[in-house]
C-alpha cells in the first residue's frame, strides 16, 4: 500500500510540473493557485475584522451594562438587601449592586434633552459597572461650595449628552421626572436641581447620548420610591457563564423574582452581528468557488492530454482507484498550496493591521479610528477546512473521467 501511494503520488507530483507544450495548462495551475490564495487570505482578514468589531463592541457594552440583572415581577421591591446577600453568596459572582432605572427629563439653559435615569450606589456601582469611576461617584451625594450651588446633589452625564446639553463639569441642571404629586391643579411633575460632577465616555452613542447617572437615594427620594430599587446587576467572572448563574439565581430566589443575562438583553444586536460574519463568509468563499473552477478546468484539461499515458498505466495494471488518485492528489495539491499561502499571507496582513494601524476609519461615521482586528484560530481552521473541502469537491469530476477511459480506445485513436 505504501508503493502504491507512493506511485501515485510521484505521477501526481509529476503532472504538476507541465511540458513546455502545455504551458496554458500551467498558467491554469498558477492561476488556481493564485485564486484559493486570494480567497482564503480575504476570508481571513474580513472574519478577523468581524470579529474584532464583535469582540469591541461586547468588551464595550460590557463596561456599561453589568452581566446579570434581577428583578422582581412586582417591581419596584425594597427587601434588595436580602436578594444582593443571597446572590453575591453564590459561585462565580464577583459583585452585585442595586439600582433605579427611570424616563426622566433634563433641562438647562441651551434647552431639553430626554434621558435614561440610573440611580446607582456610590460605593459599589463602580465594582459591576466598570465605565464608572469610584472618585467621582463618591462625590454624587457630596454637596457643592454653599455660595454658588447650596446643597445639590451631583450627576453624571453621558459625554454626548453632556455635549447636547451644552455643560460642562461644575455646571447646574435641572431634573424632571413624571413621577411628581397630584395637586388641586391636577399632576405636576417633580423637579430637583444637580451639579454635574463628571461625563460617562463609553464609545457608545446609545449609551453616551442617554445615560444620566445620581445616587441611590437622590433616585428614591425624586422618584418617590422610599426604600424601593429596580433590580440588582450582577457582575461574574465568566461572561459566558453567565446564563449558568442566571439560572442558578432564578432557581435560588423563586417567584416573582426573574432574571435576564447580557447575551438576552443584546440577543438582537449579536444574532445580526453573527448573521453578518456568516454571510460574509459565504460571500467570500465564493472565490475559492471561482478558484475550485479552475482546478476542475486544469484538471480536465490534463485529462485529454494525458489520454495516452493514462492508457498505458492502466495496461501495466494501474487501477481505476489508482487513477483517481493521481489527479485527485493533483488537484489537492493546489489546493493545499494556495490554502497554505492564503493562510501565510492572511495571518502576515492581519498583524500588520493590528499592530501599525495603517487602515483609518472616519471618527464622525464609526465609534472607533482603526480597523479592530481579532485572529481567532478556530475562523482559520474552519476557512482552510472549507477551501480544501471545496478543492476536494473540484477534483473529483475530472478523477472520475480519467478513471472511466478506456485503454484500448485512448490508444487506437489518441
Amino acid at each position: 500500500m505504501k508503493q502504491t501511494m507512493s506511485f501515485e503520488l510521484f505521477i501526481g507530483g509529476r503532472y504538476l510540473r507541465a511540458k513546455q507544450k502545455q504551458a496554458f495548462i500551467s498558467l491554469i495551475t498558477v492561476l488556481s493557485i493564485a485564486g484559493v490564495t486570494v480567497g482564503v487570505m480575504a476570508l481571513i482578514v474580513v472574519i478577523a475584522v468581524m470579529a474584532g468589531f464583535e469582540s469591541d463592541l461586547k468588551s464595550r457594552i460590557l463596561s456599561v451594562e453589568s452581566h446579570v440583572v434581577v428583578k422582581r415581577y412586582t417591581a419596584p421591591f425594597s427587601d434588595y438587601s436580602r436578594v444582593m446577600k443571597a446572590v453575591a453568596d453564590m459561585n462565580g459572582v464577583q459583585a452585585v449592586t442595586p439600582f433605579i432605572l427611570s424616563q426622566i427629563m433634563i433641562r438647562t439653559s441651551a434647552g431639553v434633552s430626554a434621558a435614561l435615569l440610573r440611580g446607582v450606589d456610590p460605593l459599589t456601582a463602580h465594582q459591576v459597572i466598570q465605565t464608572l469611576n469610584g472618585e467621582t461617584l463618591k462625590k454624587l451625594s457630596s454637596p457643592a461650595e454653599p455660595a454658588t450651588t447650596g446643597n445639590s446633589p451631583g450627576i453624571i452625564l453621558g459625554k454626548v449628552l453632556a455635549d447636547n446639553l451644552g455643560v460642562v463639569t461644575g455646571d447646574s441642571i435641572q431634573l424632571i421626572s413624571p413621577r411628581g404629586m397630584l395637586s388641586p391643579i391636577g399632576h405636576v411633575p417633580s423637579m430637583k436641581r444637580f451639579i454635574v460632577r463628571g461625563t460617562l465616555e463609553s464609545g457608545m452613542y446609545e449609551f453616551d447620548a442617554s445615560l444620566a447617572f445620581i445616587s441611590l437615594a437622590d433616585a428614591q427620594k425624586m422618584l418617590q420610591m422610599g426604600d424601593g430599587v429596580t433590580g440588582i446587576e450582577v457582575r461574574i467572572d465568566n461572561i459566558y457563564s453567565a446564563d449558568i448563574i442566571r439560572k442558578e439565581i432564578v432557581a435560588a430566589l423563586g417567584f416573582p423574582y426573574y432574571a435576564q443575562d447580557w447575551i438576552q438583553k443584546n440577543h438582537n444586536f449579536f444574532s445580526a452581528l453573527k448573521l453578518e460574519k456568516t454571510v460574509m463568509f459565504i460571500i467570500l468563499t465564493l472565490i475559492v468557488l471561482v478558484a475550485a473552477f479552475n482546478i476542475a478546468s486544469s484538471l480536465i484539461m490534463m485529462v485529454m492530454e494525458k489520454k495516452k499515458d493514462i492508457a498505458i498505466l492502466k495496461a501495466m495494471g494501474a487501477t481505476d482507484g489508482s487513477i483517481r488518485k493521481i489527479f485527485v492528489f493533483k488537484g489537492m495539491i493546489i489546493g493545499l498550496i494556495g490554502t497554505s499561502l492564503g493562510v501565510s499571507f492572511g495571518y502576515v496582513l492581519c498583524t500588520l493591521l493590528s499592530r501599525y494601524k495603517f487602515i483609518e476609519l472616519p471618527g464622525d461615521v464609526y465609534y472607533l479610528t482603526t480597523l479592530p482586528v481579532r485572529l481567532n484560530m478556530v475562523d482559520v481552521a474552519a476557512i482552510a477546512a472549507a477551501a480544501l473541502g471545496i478543492c476536494f469537491l473540484a477534483t473529483l469530476y475530472p478523477a472520475h473521467q480519467a478513471a472511466r477511459l478506456d485503454p484500448v480506445e485512448a490508444i487506437r485513436y489518441g
